[in-house]
C-alpha cells in the first residue's frame, strides 16, 4: 500500500513536468519523442507476443516462485497461479511496445534483460531487431521454463537465458559480450542492487550505449536510484516518461534532463 501511494503521488507531480515537442530545444530528443514517445502505429509482432500474453492471463497452473528482489507488491505466498504472476509481473502492452520502438530505432547488436519472467517483454526486444542477440536474466528456474517455451511458440531464435542472481551472473554474462549495446533493468526493484548493476553495467557501455529503468517510481528507493543514475557524470541525456527512465552517454550533448509523457 506504502509503494502504490508514493507512485500516485509521484504521477501526479509528474504530469505537469511533461514537456511537448514545441519545449524541446535537443534535436537529439526531439526526434526521439517524435519517433518513439508519440508513435502510436502497430507493429508486425505486437499481435502475436499479445495473443501469448492474452494465454498466460487465462493459465490457472500454479508455480512456486523465489523472489530475489524486491518481492511483489501484490503477493505474499511463493505459490502463484501463471495467471496471478502475469497480472502483477508482465510489463503492460505500452510500455513493451516503446521498449520495442526503442530498439528498433536503435538497432542494437548486444541486448541484455534483468527479469526475464514469462518473456513477453524479452519478445518484443528479440523482435525488433533480429539481427541482435538479446541474454535475459531471471532467477527463477520456474519462470525459466514457461519463457522458454513462449520464444519456442514465436520462433525466437536470437534470444540467450541465463539462469541466477543478478548479484552472482550479470558481471559474468557481460564480460562474455565484452561490450553492451542496450540493457533493460528490471527484476529487482531496490536501490542498492539497482545502482550496483548501473555500475557493472557501465563498464561494458560506450556513447552509443541505451540504458532503461523500469519502475522508476515504483517505491522511494527506486525514485532515489533514479536520482542518482541521471546525475552520473557519464550521463549526459535522460529522458523520464514515468514508467521507465531512459540514459544516454552521448559525449556530443550537453548534460540535460528531459520528461515527456507517454
Amino acid at each position: 500500500m506504502k509503494n502504490k501511494l508514493w507512485q500516485i503521488l509521484q504521477y501526479l507531480l509528474y504530469l505537469p513536468r511533461c514537456i511537448h515537442l514545441h519545449g524541446i530545444h535537443s534535436p537529439f530528443v526531439f526526434e526521439l519523442h517524435h519517433e518513439l514517445f508519440k508513435e502510436k502505429a502497430a507493429y508486425y509482432a505486437f499481435d502475436e507476443i499479445e495473443s501469448i500474453r492474452a494465454k498466460l492471463l487465462l493459465t490457472q497452473k500454479k508455480l512456486v516462485v523465489k523472489d530475489l528482489g524486491a518481492g511483489s507488491n501484490v503477493h505474499t505466498s511463493n505459490k502463484r497461479s501463471i495467471q496471478a504472476i502475469a497480472k502483477a509481473s508482465l510489463k503492460p502492452a505500452k510500455t513493451a511496445q516503446l521498449l520495442f520502438r526503442i530498439v528498433r530505432y536503435f538497432k542494437p547488436s548486444k541486448l541484455v534483460e534483468l527479469g526475464t519472467c514469462f518473456g513477453i517483454t524479452s519478445a518484443y526486444l528479440a523482435k525488433a531487431n533480429p539481427k541482435g542477440q538479446l541474454t535475459t536474466l531471471e532467477g527463477a528456474s520456474e519462470l525459466i521454463q514457461v519463457a522458454k517455451l513462449n520464444f519456442s511458440k514465436l520462433d525466437l531464435k536470437n534470444i540467450t537465458q541465463a539462469h541466477g542472481n543478478f548479484d552472482d551472473i550479470l558481471e559474468q554474462e557481460l564480460s562474455k559480450l565484452k561490450k553492451v549495446d542496450f540493457i533493460f533493468f528490471d527484476g529487482n526493484h531496490q536501490k542498492e542492487p539497482t545502482l550496483r548493476y548501473f555500475e557493472q553495467a557501465l563498464k561494458f557501455a560506450d556513447e552509443k550505449s541505451v540504458f532503461v529503468f523500469d519502475d522508476i517510481y515504483w517505491s522511494k528507493e527506486m525514485t532515489a536510484a533514479w536520482k542518482i543514475i541521471k546525475a552520473h557524470p557519464k550521463v549526459t541525456v535522460s529522458i523520464d516518461c514515468f514508467a521507465m527512465g531512459v540514459v544516454f552517454f552521448k559525449k556530443d550533448q550537453a548534460k540535460e534532463h528531459f520528461t515527456v509523457y507517454h
